[in-house]
């Protein structure tokens, strides 16, 4: 605008002024007129030019660019655990009595770590004692009785065998007699009657023995069901009472023994845990923004004793509390020695394979840039000026990077936040 006002302004100038001749007037006006317009020009190209601030470049984080393997992970802690844990619930309540091994000892199978005592249960167990002796005397009383019974009937049996013996012999003969004229119809027919009254009686005796035989054992049957019943409750009582002798499931360390002497346990109270000592694994919480990316057969290494060990995902718990969820890893491979159930490691979680990408380190530029520009050092390393970037994915100590930086590129990845809109950074103490 003021470029066109000078310009009307000679216009006019020409206009009024018609004389022809470059007097010293019209050539200090002219002259003037050029100046203040190279003046506004400059101003103009200094004016929209790039913004520069000089900057100590030992108060900078120069970073190089480089190429190399990266692999995405996140740094996770775990808590080292026992391979197998196995809690020690109280079967039965009861009053401590005796506590026959301290925390932290190493246990045997079968080994004793505590006796309860509870009177009412051990009473139940002897009137369930009492009950099946009872049971047991009864079934061999009526044994007997049922005995004495079949011998009886044998006897029986046995007499109307030789009785229908003897009615049959008298029978026949006097059938032969009879029919030869000897004896007379009376006498044959006594002898006839006698006959059928023992055939009758022989089967009546043989059906009471086919029958009580039956019933016999029917009787003894249900008699033994019955002490069979008994006999199980009684088992079931004596292993009721034999569970307040809380022993160890299985080899391993007791741990979190929690019970004193003369203390009431209720029944289902945790008593405390035997630790399989056979090997470890790791528990490990993991931030729940990484579940979807998290499952069996990821890998994980960790430092111990100057040395890596390799950790694998075996199982993922996808409940997820307090922002996290967990998963637990096994070693790869043996356990350094001389770890301990609860000691905390520093895990490195790989979440990709190791691949070749460009790196630029990570630093505090990003928190401005959100990683979309860089200060890139220009090749005498004197300024450092803006440059578009992409990244991708990241880990601890590197962002990957897809466009706009070359490995061997100098960048500055210090924080930018007392630069504010400055386009261009000159490097000078």
């Amino acid at each position: 605008m003021i470029v066109l006002a000078i310009v009307k302004y000679i216009i006019t100038v020409d206009r009024i002024i018609e004389k022809k001749k470059w007097n010293t007037k019209r050539i200090m006006l002219i002259t003037g007129i050029t100046a203040l317009i190279i003046l506004i020009t400059l101003c103009i190209v200094f004016g929209s030019g790039k913004s520069k601030l000089t900057v100590d470049p030992e108060r900078l984080t120069i970073s190089e660019v480089t190429k190399g393997p990266f692999q995405e992970f996140i740094p996770v802690n775990g808590v080292v655990l026992p391979i197998t844990t196995i809690y020690l619930d109280a079967v039965e309540g009861g009053r401590v009595e005796k506590l026959y091994v301290e925390d932290g000892t190493d246990m045997k199978k079968g080994d004793p770590i505590m006796k309860l005592s509870d009177l009412d249960l051990e009473l139940s167990l002897a009137n369930q004692q009492t009950q099946v002796f009872n049971v047991l005397t009864q079934m061999q009383i009526s044994r007997d009785q049922a005995q004495q019974n079949t011998i009886g009937k044998l006897q029986n049996l046995a007499d109307a065998d030789n009785t229908l013996k003897e009615a049959t012999r008298l029978y026949t003969l006097d059938k032969k007699l009879y029919a030869q004229k000897a004896i007379g119809l009376q006498e044959y027919q006594i002898a006839l009657n006698a006959y059928d009254y023992a055939v009758s009686k022989r089967k009546l005796n043989a059906q009471i023995l086919k029958q009580d035989s039956v019933s016999v054992k029917t009787q003894a049957q249900q008699s033994q069901e019955s002490y069979n019943n008994m006999k199980n409750t009684l088992d079931l009582m004596k292993q009721k009472v034999g569970d307040l002798i809380v022993k160890a499931p299985v080899d391993g360390k007791l741990t979190a023994m929690d019970a004193e002497v003369g203390q009431n346990i209720e029944k289902g109270v945790r008593l405390g845990e035997i630790d399989v000592l056979s090997g470890y694994k790791v528990r490990v919480n993991i931030d729940e923004h990484y579940i979807s990316r998290v499952y069996t057969g990821l890998l994980g290494d960790f430092s111990f004793a100057d040395k890596t060990y390799k950790l694998k995902i075996k199982k993922v718990f996808t409940q997820v509390t307090n922002g996290q969820f967990q998963v637990d890893m096994e070693f790869v491979g043996a356990a350094p020695q001389g770890i301990r159930r609860g000691q905390t490691l520093q895990i490195r979680l790989a979440l990709s394979d190791e691949t070749q990408a460009v790196l630029v380190p990570k630093g505090g530029f990003y928190q401005t840039t959100g990683g979309n520009w860089i200060f890139k050092l220009s090749a005498d390393g004197k300024t450092a000026y803006k440059v578009d970037i992409q990244l991708n994915r990241q880990n601890p100590d590197y962002y990957e990077v897809t466009n706009g930086l070359q490995p061997g590129d100098k960048v500055v990845t210090s924080s930018y936040d007392t630069y504010g809109d400055m386009q261009e950074l000159v490097l000078s103490k």
